[in-house]
């Protein structure tokens, strides 16, 4: 006869985890092809000052990319506050009051950074 010691983990589906990881990897590489674009105009665009940064940013295309950008790094760093809160944070009260304020904080930075990259 077989005895079972301590409680069994219940897997609730396949893949669980694979969604969180490949988001990370796709957004990781969203934003390293950024920066290499952005490094790129600071490169070739001659000298730095406030009318080139102001220059970089004025085109419609890289006001959307940035905006892209900062969704991809919101969610980025998102998936990984989540996961280390759901790894060392046991307390459901205090792992969710967490997350609020997590999600308050992400999305107040991202409202500045879109504020001052565009001058809102």
């Amino acid at each position: 006869m077989s005895q079972n010691y301590g409680t069994k983990r219940i897997v609730t589906g396949a893949h669980y985890g694979l969604r969180d990881w490949l988001a990370q990897r796709v957004t990781a590489v969203l934003m390293a092809l950024f920066t290499i674009v952005l490094l790129a105009q600071v490169i070739f665009g001659g000298p730095l000052g406030y009318d080139s940064w102001a220059g970089i940013f004025s085109s419609q295309w890289m006001k959307t990319l940035t905006f892209v950008v900062i969704l991809a790094m919101l969610y980025h760093v998102w998936v990984g506050v989540r996961e280390i809160f759901m790894d060392y944070i046991k307390p459901v009260s205090i792992r969710l009051s967490l997350y609020v304020f997590a999600i308050v904080w992400l999305v107040g930075c991202a409202g500045w950074a879109i504020q001052v990259l565009w001058r809102l």
